[in-house]
């Protein structure tokens, strides 16, 4: 039976580089897990393993590393558009990159003041301690002319402890479940949004900044609005990235929701007036969907597992 050979790509994933800017005795990190993935005329190598195309995956490795020097990490948006565009315009069989980086943050850490006995905060800036919120993502895709970039984080926990209920849902023989007018409403947010720049005449966006003001809205609509469902809130935490970012033009949330169950505190004899929960880890509702600007075409993968 014959066979012919469908999509393919190659890389190494998963490189870790930690890259330490001095500023005299200030220092900055920036903690980044890097994987590439090439693609372009590999049929080849597939069918009689001659490697005349392929650009070897501990290449690609050191570049991460050399790029890091040579360029620095202004943020991981932009690191990745540097190696995209090297692997695409330096090797004729490469015709795509695809990079995606996950980003993981350091706070500095607060010392004594000056008059204590020890260093002193004015001279300490060299010591961090690692950010336990989330992990922010990106994935930079290049060919050659276009340019795709989306962007997020996952592992973000939220909770509202009031201003959330649910009622008036479907019921049927197998329903147990009680109508709430005053719940806890907790999710672990996972996030991608794709920006609206795919080409070098366009103004790129300042990724460091974005992020952070994205990430400020969409915290924001979680904790202003007076939710009546998940979906609700997941919706108005999109609108209100898009109505506020001009260079994002679609969001695609998965939300699990973190069940917190009243305890029936009943048999001790005491009153559990919204103040005890059992905080339940699975079986848990999974609520997903995209916000887009109108006008935009879907992009984003459905499946987010591996964006």
């Amino acid at each position: 039976m014959a066979t012919i050979l469908g999509q393919n790509q190659y890389g190494k994933a998963e490189n870790r580089v930690v890259k330490i800017t001095r500023d005299g005795d200030t220092h900055h990190i920036k903690d980044l897990n890097v994987s590439v993935a090439l693609s372009g005329d590999m049929d080849d190598v597939h069918y009689s393993g001659s490697n005349a195309n392929v650009l070897p995956t501990d290449t690609t490795k050191n570049t991460v590393y050399a790029f890091a020097k040579e360029y620095g990490i202004e943020s991981a948006e932009q690191f990745g558009i540097h190696l995209a565009r090297w692997f695409v315009n330096s090797q004729e069989p490469i015709q795509k990159a695809r990079i995606r980086i996950e980003e993981y943050a350091w706070d500095r850490i607060a010392t004594s003041d000056a008059n204590s006995k020890f260093i002193g905060s004015d001279e300490v800036n060299h010591s961090f301690v690692r950010q336990g919120a989330e992990t922010r993502v990106t994935q930079i895709t290049y060919d050659g002319q276009n340019w795709e970039v989306v962007s997020g984080l996952k592992d973000l926990v939220v909770m509202n402890s009031t201003n959330s209920e649910f009622w008036g849902y479907v019921k049927d023989k197998y329903t147990t479940l009680k109508e709430a007018y005053d719940r806890i409403l907790a999710t672990q947010v996972s996030a991608r949004w794709r920006f609206n720049w795919s080409d070098d005449e366009q103004r790129m966006p300042n990724w460091e900044k974005s992020y952070a003001e994205t990430r400020k809205h969409m915290l924001q609509a979680f904790a202003e609005t007076y939710s009546l469902s998940l979906q609700q809130t997941l919706y108005q935490m999109g609108s209100r990235i898009i109505n506020h970012r001009s260079e994002i033009d679609e969001v695609r949330f998965s939300l699990p929701n973190k069940h917190h169950f009243l305890v029936d505190l009943e048999p001790f004899g005491l009153k559990n007036d919204n103040e005890v929960y059992f905080a339940a880890d699975r079986p848990y509702g999974l609520i997903e969907a995209t916000v887009l600007r109108d006008g935009v075409d879907a992009r984003i993968p459905v499946d987010m597992t591996n964006l």
